[in-house]
């Protein structure tokens, strides 16, 4: 059997996403893998920045660099983590970034509750249909 030679892990600021990260680095650090970490921001419409009803909608600039900022930090303490933020729709942006950069493992958290799944849809399910390489969900500890 051959190793992953590219580990990838989404994440976002959540418990799901927290342990995809640990362990996204333990399968790294078992294969002597790349590791990549992800973090996608849903991207408003180009300017003008004001929705409809006079709703402030941020700059996407502003966006990118807070959510550049954060992951940076995030991975501050993980030898050799690749930071990455990706635009668009989450789970079509992990995948095709996934399939362009030759990743042999995604690993992301699976913890959405019904409503979420319902508004947002299902990450985890995309992921299973749709990504070019293995899987690994990783659910939050239980309290």
């Amino acid at each position: 059997m051959e190793s992953y030679r590219h580990v990838a892990v989404a994440v976002e600021d959540s418990p799901g996403s927290m342990k995809a990260l640990d362990e996204a680095v333990r399968m790294a650090a078992l294969t002597g893998a790349r590791l990549s970490v992800l973090h996608v921001t849903s991207i408003p419409l180009p300017p003008p920045y004001m929705g409809e009803g006079g709703v402030f909608l941020p700059d996407p600039e502003v966006m990118q660099d807070a959510a550049l900022t954060w992951l940076t930090e995030l991975t501050a303490a993980i030898p050799a983590a690749e930071p990455r933020v990706l635009e668009g729709h989450p789970p079509e942006a992990v995948c095709a970034w996934a399939r362009v950069n030759d990743v042999d493992l995604l690993v992301a958290g699976a913890e959405r509750g019904r409503v979420e799944r319902l508004l947002l849809g299902s990450f985890a399910l995309h992921l299973a249909r749709h990504a070019p390489c293995d899987i690994l969900l990783a659910r939050p500890d239980r309290a």
